[in-house]
């Protein structure tokens, strides 16, 4: 048995559902999970479907098919996905290691339905973590003068390994235009604060001073422009006067860590969707 999984967003019209679920009923197809959104100030549909057949489905063949009869109709932006192959995922960290940790422990228990081929790091600090899981881990020096060398070694080790996209376990640098062109909305990021916030590398102490009643974190897409690319998920923890700055840290990681591996498994199972830097999630 195989599985696709179709992602759509096009002008908003009548028939949408009924050519598209024709289309699999026609391929002997079983329709397990449906769901749609009308954008109405902007009248974009949004769809995302799942189709099981009993046998192996040619998906080259499949794309083609849908692209002639049902996209081409409807002007459609669309991706569809096959479940037979496991998207490639690549980890960028520095020194922080609690998302690192969170993320393999995921991993390795098959929770994250990915291959990790590497993790890349501007540091050497969490090479032992890599090795204790088994993955290839790259250490990129990055500095003032040689980040564009590093971009460019960056992008042959992640086009070597054919990674589909890349999740930055706080990663603390800002990631160049030309790694983010290759990527589209296919890097995702986790922001230490309920964006949009506190900005630059100590929000927790900032929230101290202000006296903040709530905290939080973001796992977002990355775009050119820092911290402000499409969420994806986000999620706040409750803090009084009595919390110190070290508490806020301790319950901030916590936060990190399940709002980016919320975000890593939504990208996963391709239950998102962006447009106009706004991302539409399936849950």
């Amino acid at each position: 048995m195989s599985k696709i999984t179709l992602l759509i967003h096009c002008p908003d019209t009548s028939g949408i559902i009924a050519h598209v679920t024709s289309f699999f009923y026609k391929k002997q197809g079983n329709i397990i999970y449906i769901d749609q959104y009308v954008d109405v100030e902007n009248t974009v549909f949004f769809m995302r479907l799942e189709c099981e057949f009993n046998a192996e489905t040619n998906i080259s063949a499949t794309k083609e098919e849908f692209k002639e009869t049902v996209a081409e109709k409807y002007n459609m932006s669309w991706e569809m996905y096959s479940d037979n192959t496991l998207p490639r995922m690549a980890v960028f960290v520095s020194k922080y290691d609690h998302c690192l940790y969170d993320i393999l422990s995921r991993y390795k228990s098959n929770e994250l339905k990915v291959f990790i081929p590497l993790i890349i790091s501007n540091h050497k600090d969490l090479e032992q973590v890599a090795q204790n899981f088994g993955i290839p881990f790259h250490h990129i020096p990055v500095t003032a003068q040689t980040k564009e060398k590093a971009a460019e070694i960056q992008l042959e080790l992640l086009q070597k390994e054919k990674v589909d996209f890349i999740v930055l376990a706080r990663y603390m640098q800002i990631i160049p235009k030309s790694l983010i062109a290759c990527f589209p909305n296919r890097i995702i990021n986790i922001h230490h604060s309920f964006l949009p916030a506190f900005a630059g590398a100590k929000p927790y102490h900032l929230a101290y001073k202000r006296g903040v009643k709530i905290i939080g974190a973001t796992s977002h897409y990355v775009t050119e422009e820092l911290d402000a690319g499409p969420i994806i998920e986000q999620d706040i923890t409750r803090i009084s006067h009595s919390h110190s700055i070290k508490d806020l840290i301790l319950k901030g990681r916590d936060l990190e860590k399940i709002v980016l591996a919320k975000g890593v498994k939504y990208h996963i199972e391709r239950k998102t969707l962006v447009f106009n830097n706004k991302t539409i999630v399936f849950i």
